[in-house]
């Protein structure tokens, strides 16, 4: 994983074996990260690298990071739910993403013409980190515990024991894998095939 800032805006992230070549995201972008960075450093933010990606830091605290994908760019805020929006352009990375919230670009013209909208959106962000306001996440107890999982978990305390170890990151992780499918047949075979990562104290993700 790259860990020099710098580098981002040429070769990537370095997660994936495109970084540093033509196919790497960052190649599809250029212009448009070059103009969230300059715009996002205008307003006094620190940068460092973070999980390979650029991420803008006050006072200590994330603010937001600016990424690559394959259909667009984008500047992300660790607490966007809690911004006004007023502009309407604010999404969610993923359907139960509850704090973050993004903004997708595929032009370098649409973030000059924006620029002063998106500095009003960190600049409300920073305010934000000054007032110390938080985000109320959804607690674990409210997300559905799949029928599926429930009887796992009594059937064997020792899983039950593993699970509970969890942090509540790691729990709700779970919880929404095993929620998603349809049919409890593929249910079922999450679970199982999750368990032994469960066992491990290890979340979803990690390797």
């Amino acid at each position: 994983m790259n860990t020099n800032v710098d580098l981002y805006f040429t070769e990537g992230c370095g997660r994936c074996p495109l970084g540093g070549t033509p196919d790497c995201k960052v190649n599809r972008w250029p212009q448009e990260l070059n103009q969230l960075r300059r715009i996002v450093l205008d307003c006094g933010l620190t940068e460092e690298s973070k999980w390979g990606v650029p991420c803008y830091i006050f006072q200590g605290n994330n603010i937001g990071v600016i990424s690559a994908f394959k259909e667009y760019a984008s500047l992300s805020f660790f607490k966007g739910a809690l911004l006004e929006d007023t502009n309407g352009i604010l999404d969610k990375p993923g359907e139960n993403t509850q704090a973050a919230r993004l903004i997708k670009f595929t032009n370098a013209c649409q973030i000059m013409e924006m620029e002063h909208i998106l500095k009003a959106y960190i600049y409300e962000a920073i305010e934000i980190e000054k007032a110390g306001l938080k985000v109320e996440l959804k607690k674990t107890a409210e997300y559905n515990m799949p029928a599926e999982f429930q009887k796992a978990l009594d059937e064997n305390p020792d899983l039950k024991t593993a699970f509970e170890a969890l942090t509540p990151g790691r729990q709700r992780g779970y919880l929404l894998h095993f929620s998603q499918p349809k049919q409890s047949k593929t249910r079922e075979s999450r679970i199982e095939k999750c368990t032994h990562r469960i066992f491990e104290g290890k979340g979803l993700n990690d390797r």
